[in-house]
């Protein structure tokens, strides 16, 4: 049987919290347009509000809210690299080992938050001259 250590658990409960920011708006959105008098059918809510949503939405609209939810997803978890550079060296105690692991940390962290940032501005310049010049308009 396997040991599961706790930074594996805190992993994965962090895992699970930040993809639950990305359903929590949907749920609340509908359960705040719903009347106080019908609360028995949340999830029928859910499902009609996905569907309106879903109607509208072409294929480079589909696109960009896909290349929007991974980049938002990219962007938290570098966040969190970097605070998790700094809880290390705030807590090194004066160890060099460790001040240079957390420095390290830091800035793969700023770097990869530069390109996806870089990449998130190259996605959507193709995206919209893409679709400016198939006539369709802008994603924004």
């Amino acid at each position: 049987m396997k040991k599961y250590t706790t930074k594996k658990i805190i992993t994965g409960i962090l895992s699970v919290g930040i993809m639950s920011l990305f359903v929590l708006p949907l749920v609340m959105n509908t359960a705040l347009a719903q009347s106080s008098s019908d609360n028995s059918n949340l999830w029928e809510g859910v499902q009609n509000n996905l569907n309106s949503n879903l109607k509208d939405k072409t294929l480079p609209n589909i696109i960009t809210g896909i290349i929007n939810i991974i980049m938002g997803v990219l962007g938290v978890i570098v966040v969190l690299i970097i605070l998790w550079g700094g809880f290390i060296w705030m807590t090194a105690g004066g160890e060099t080992d460790k001040v240079e692991k957390a420095k390290k940390m830091i800035y793969s962290g700023i770097i990869g938050l530069i390109i996806i940032i870089s990449s998130y501005a190259i996605a959507s310049f193709v995206l919209n001259a893409i679709l400016n010049i198939g006539g369709t308009g802008s994603t924004s």
